[in-house]
């Protein structure tokens, strides 16, 4: 969150790109904040219409919550903030010590499938929001915070002393974000899904806010279809031809979104990993436009 009260974040761009696509308006947005508990009732009762918040694709929630998931906009892990002046670098450090995390997620049946395959322990330490978890770090109450990587660099940014802590490389779990919906709607859930696809291929075919008006008249075929043929006459999705030219011009491609929020043009300064493109030795892939 900006001072100003703007919101941002990678999340927060793909709700925006969504409503570029949809309104042509990448503002036309409204934000509702939910807790861990609230989040998958809100999105099944209609409160919100995409949920797009830091959760986990997983067996479970994808069949018997009546919901869908739409794609990956974030191959994650669970890992672990530790403070930096304890040696804590491995698994085995961690071992009868205080991990804090926060209910209502994957990250304790994580804990515990992780420590008992190797014979280890730790004193678990629930927290009902994140907000109390971090105040627990730092008041040393607990030796770990544990949670998605992404959200634990971020968290350490944001401390006043960000050097006190250390964010482990070590990962523990398969944690694949993205948006998901409910399953009565078919075309809205194409539309959510195909706006990340336009923004990944855009990536691919190195189109970027700066150039797609330029691009727009591109002989390359794939480019063609990306920016001017993702419509039939009859409306593929029922919206406007050229819809991913509003969702690139006005949000940007993946890689613009990745590097604004987390990547080197941000605080956090993450980099791509296993969210690099496929061609560039990463997992971040999506079907063509044809």
């Amino acid at each position: 969150m900006r001072p100003d009260g703007t919101r941002i974040g990678l999340d927060v761009d793909m709700c925006r790109a969504i409503a570029a696509a949809v309104f042509g308006d990448a503002d036309a947005v409204e934000f509702v904040e939910l807790s861990n508990i609230d989040r998958f009732d809100a999105l099944r009762y209609g409160e919100v219409d995409v949920l797009i918040r830091n959760t986990t694709w997983t067996y479970t929630r994808d069949t018997t919550l009546d919901l869908a998931f739409t794609g990956i906009t974030y191959f994650d892990g669970q890992g672990f903030l530790v403070h930096a002046d304890a040696g804590i670098r491995t698994i085995e450090d961690l071992d009868g010590k205080r991990i804090c995390f926060k209910t209502a997620t994957t990250h304790e049946l994580n804990l515990d499938a992780i420590f008992t395959s190797r014979n280890l322990s730790f004193d678990p330490m629930p927290m009902d929001e994140t907000d109390l978890a971090i105040l627990m770090f730092q008041n040393r109450r607990c030796d770990a915070l544990t949670s998605d990587q992404s959200e634990l660099f971020g968290i350490r940014t944001a401390l006043a002393e960000p050097d006190s802590a250390y964010v482990m490389p070590l990962l523990i779990s398969k944690e694949p974000l993205g948006p998901s919906v409910r399953q009565d709607d078919p075309e809205w859930m194409n539309i959510v899904e195909w706006t990340l696809f336009a923004m990944i291929n855009a990536e691919e075919l190195g189109v970027t806010s700066d150039n797609v008006a330029e691009m727009s008249s591109s002989t390359d075929p794939a480019v063609q279809l990306l920016l001017n043929g993702a419509e039939s006459d009859d409306g593929t999705l029922g919206l406007d031809a050229g819809w991913p030219t509003q969702v690139i011009a006005q949000v940007g491609n993946y890689e613009e979104i990745f590097a604004r929020n987390l990547g080197d043009d941000s605080p956090i300064g993450i980099k791509r990993g296993l969210n690099a493109l496929w061609t560039e030795g990463g997992l971040m892939y999506a079907p063509p436009f044809r």
